[in-house]
C-alpha cells in the first residue's frame, strides 16, 4: 500500500476529518457494546479456527454489525475482518475489523479485551479506535485530528530511556530469550497488560512501549495512526513503518530504537 510519487497530485495525505473519526469511534463502539451481552457468560460456546485460536458467537456477531453498519454508511469501502475475510484494497479504503482482539481473555471473563476498527487508504491507516466494552473506554485517531479518549487529548509518556521503562507485550513465548534478556538487562520492567490494551496504555502515556513478535494485520492496523497522533512511533519489530509484518513495535518515540535494537540481538 504505498503512497503516491512526490509530487504528484496527491502528495499530502488527506486528514480524517471529525465526522469520519466519529463514525469509526460510533461503530466500534457499537460492535463493543455488542460483545458484552456474552461477557462473563459460564455457558459461552467456543470453537477453534484452523489457526488454533478461539472464535466465539461474540466474534462473529460483533464483526457482523460491524459490516452491516459500514456497509449502510460507507457502501464503496472495502472490508477486511478477522472472522470473515476480505481483502485490502490498494487503490482506495479499506476497514479493517478484529471484533474481539483478546478472545482467550474475553472467554475467560478478563475484561482488557478490545473491539478494533481500522480505515486505511492508499497512504496507511487514516483513522484508528480501540474500544474496550468492559472499560466503558474508547480511543479513537485520525490523521490530523489527534488521539483522544473521550474529551481528553492524549499524548504519550517523555520516559527518556529503557531503564525504568514500562514494555509490555502480550506473550513472552513469541520471544527469542536474547531478546527478552537484552530487555532486561537494559532496565526495562516487563508486564503482559498486551493485545490492544498494552496499546493503549502506551498511547494514553501509562507505558513506554508495547512488544507483539507475533500478530496478524487486523491485530495493529488502528495503531499507526493512533500513535503518531498521540505523539509516539509504530513500527514493526525490524523498525519498519508498515502494520501489515504481523508484528509490531509501538512506543513513546524516545526510546523506539533502543526498544527495536533489542529485539535485534541474537544469541542462546
Amino acid at each position: 500500500m504505498s503512497p503516491p510519487p512526490p509530487g504528484s497530485a496527491r502528495d499530502s495525505p488527506p486528514g480524517a476529518g471529525e465526522d469520519l473519526v466519529a463514525a469509526a469511534r460510533d461503530i466500534a463502539t457499537a460492535a463493543g457494546s455488542l460483545t458484552l451481552r456474552w461477557f462473563g457468560r459460564r455457558d459461552l460456546g467456543v470453537t477453534w479456527k484452523r489457526d488454533g485460536t478461539e472464535v466465539t458467537e461474540a466474534d462473529r456477531a460483533a464483526e457482523r454489525l460491524v459490516r452491516e453498519r459500514i456497509g449502510e454508511q460507507f457502501p464503496d469501502d472495502a472490508i477486511f475482518g478477522e472472522e470473515e475475510g476480505g481483502a485490502i484494497r490498494p487503490d482506495g479504503r479499506t476497514w479493517i475489523v478484529d471484533p474481539i482482539d483478546g478472545t482467550r481473555g474475553f472467554v475467560r471473563g478478563v475484561p482488557l479485551y478490545a473491539t478494533l476498527v481500522a480505515l486505511v487508504d492508499p497512504y496507511g491507516p487514516l483513522v484508528g479506535v480501540i474500544n474496550l466494552p468492559a472499560l466503558n473506554q474508547t480511543l479513537v485517531a485520525g490523521r490530523g485530528t489527534g488521539c483522544w479518549l473521550g474529551d481528553h487529548r492524549c499524548t504519550v509518556s517523555d520516559h527518556p530511556d529503557l531503564r525504568g521503562a514500562l514494555v509490555n507485550t502480550s506473550d513472552y513465548n513469541t520471544f527469542e530469550p536474547s531478546q527478552f534478556g537484552a530487555l532486561r538487562s537494559a532496565g526495562a520492567m516487563m508486564r503482559t497488560w498486551g493485545d490492544a490494551y498494552g496499546y493503549f496504555l502506551v498511547a494514553t502515556g501509562q507505558a513506554e512501549a508495547m512488544i507483539d513478535p507475533v500478530c496478524e494485520t487486523w491485530d495493529l492496523a488502528p495503531m499507526p495512526v493512533i500513535l503518531s497522533e498521540a505523539g509516539g512511533r509504530f513500527s514493526d519489530v525490524a523498525g519498519q513503518p508498515d502494520y501489515r509484518n504481523r508484528n509490531g513495535i509501538a512506543s513513546n518515540g524516545v526510546i523506539h530504537d533502543d526498544v527495536v535494537a533489542a529485539m535485534q540481538v541474537s544469541g542462546p
